[in-house]
């Protein structure tokens, strides 16, 4: 029941796919509306009033799953999700998929801090890594969805097949009982024993786990304040980690990997259409996605971000040093293989490490007293980097050139593999009394 209740939930990370990539299909039919007529400033801020809104949205999302619970605010984002497709389907000016836009934002910004939290308190130990790759891998399916369905249908059509999974996810979550972990919070202990016995099976050791839980609930007592996060050694060391993950996600150059997939699969001589080429990388990374799955609480936390990010800067080195051939005069026809190779090990080294694990990680390294005020903080960042990287760069191959640009990114992983190297725990099969032992430095 753990899988059904966090498949459930990781419904919304399947709404926050469809969102973000809803826009690759659709620009282009929305420029040659009449309706529209999109300029590429417009254009600009359709993308970007997305990281806007989800900025916003993530700020209260935090304490509100500490307040009202993390299953009815799950539940209730289905509603801006599906209020922005009702914005976008009916539209008739570029004012309503602007305000669909933003809606969109909010609730994209609020989900990917209310169900990696939930996902990381509905499961067992040995297996809390695998359920915390949901999130990502649900999100890649979204982005799949949207892919595969924006290459046959016209963008109104598109947007009401988005519309299907939030829909899902509020008859969903009706279903599943409240986070364990918020129950227990929340001195509703016999609640907590029936939770964790619809989750976990009728033959668990119930109150062994709900005893777990209150440990790490009474060593975490009090009432927290933003003070704490900074001055409470172990609070202060989770957050510098998960900052540090979600900033070395965005600057990974995912974002200008995945903008280059058409020329990149042109350069190894490919006749495929734009569409085919990003539901390829689609399909890649959801399967390697679903391989972090299995392989997260096996391999470690550790060992798949180190190979993630000395892959990447591999990969990411091999195409600037392609492009600033290319880009020099130099005929390239004989290694024109080059970046099609280094766009599908990027990618897949991406869903294996920097994708799922940051999200994943969220969840661990925090003490249920900060964890929904630090996992604001750090969809936060997490938005305000997509925003920046988004808007920045254009300018920055423009600047530099598409080699450099590169290579600044490859710098970037270098710096994470040593990051992850010197300062990220292993935090697989600990529970999180333990993992907050080794954030305070008391255990090793």
């Amino acid at each position: 029941m753990q899988f059904i209740a966090a498949t459930i939930v990781a419904l919304g990370a399947v709404s926050a796919g469809t969102v973000l990539a809803w826009t690759s299909p659709v620009v282009n039919q929305l420029r040659g509306n009449d309706s529209f007529n999109m300029t590429d400033d417009q254009e600009s801020w359709v993308g970007s009033l997305l990281a806007i809104g989800a900025f916003f949205g993530a700020i209260p999302a935090g304490i509100l799953a500490d307040m009202i619970g993390r299953k009815y605010i799950n539940m209730a984002l289905a509603l801006p999700f599906l209020i922005s497709w009702g914005f976008i389907i009916f539209a008739t000016n570029i004012g309503m998929i602007y305000a669909g836009r933003i809606f969109a934002g909010i609730a994209t910004g609020a989900v990917c801090v209310v169900a990696p939290m939930f996902i990381s308190e509905i499961g067992e130990t040995s297996i809390r890594g695998a359920l915390g790759s949901f999130f990502q891998l649900f999100l890649t399916m979204g982005i799949l969805l949207v892919y595969a369905a924006g290459s046959v249908v016209d963008w109104r059509t598109l947007s009401g097949i988005c519309a299907i999974a939030p829909a899902m996810l509020a008859v969903g979550m009706i279903f599943l009982p409240e986070s364990p972990v918020h129950l227990v919070k929340k001195e509703r202990r016999n609640d907590a024993v029936q939770a964790i016995k619809w989750l976990w099976g009728k033959q668990c050791n119930s109150r062994a786990a709900i005893q777990v839980i209150q440990n790490d609930v009474d060593a975490a007592a009090g009432k927290a304040s933003m003070r704490d996060l900074w001055t409470i050694p172990a609070n202060r060391a989770g957050l510098i980690i998960c900052l540090c993950l979600m900033l070395f996600q965005q600057i990974s150059g995912i974002n200008a990997v995945i903008f280059y997939t058409q020329p990149i699969f042109q350069s190894a001589g490919s006749s495929l259409d734009a569409s085919l080429c990003t539901i390829i990388v689609g399909v890649v990374q959801v399967f390697m996605t679903f391989g972090s799955t299995l392989l997260i609480d096996k391999a470690g936390r550790r060992i798949l971000l180190m190979q993630s990010s000395i892959v990447m800067g591999a990969c990411l080195t091999m195409l600037g040093i392609y492009f600033h051939l290319k880009d020099g005069g130099t005929d390239v026809t004989a290694i024109g293989w080059l970046p099609l190779v280094s766009l599908v090990l990027f990618i897949v080294s991406f869903s294996l490490g920097f994708g799922p694990i940051p999200w994943m990680m969220m969840g661990e390294l925090f003490g249920p007293d900060v964890k929904g005020m630090a996992s604001s903080i750090a969809v936060m960042l997490n938005w305000t980097l997509v925003f920046i990287v988004t808007k920045s760069f254009g300018m920055m191959n423009v600047t530099f050139g598409s080699d450099v640009t590169f290579w600044i990114f490859a710098v970037c992983m270098a710096i994470a593999t040593t990051f992850t190297a010197l300062k990220v725990p292993e935090t697989k099969g600990k529970s999180g009394a333990e993992i907050q032992m080794i954030l305070a430095g008391k255990q090793n």
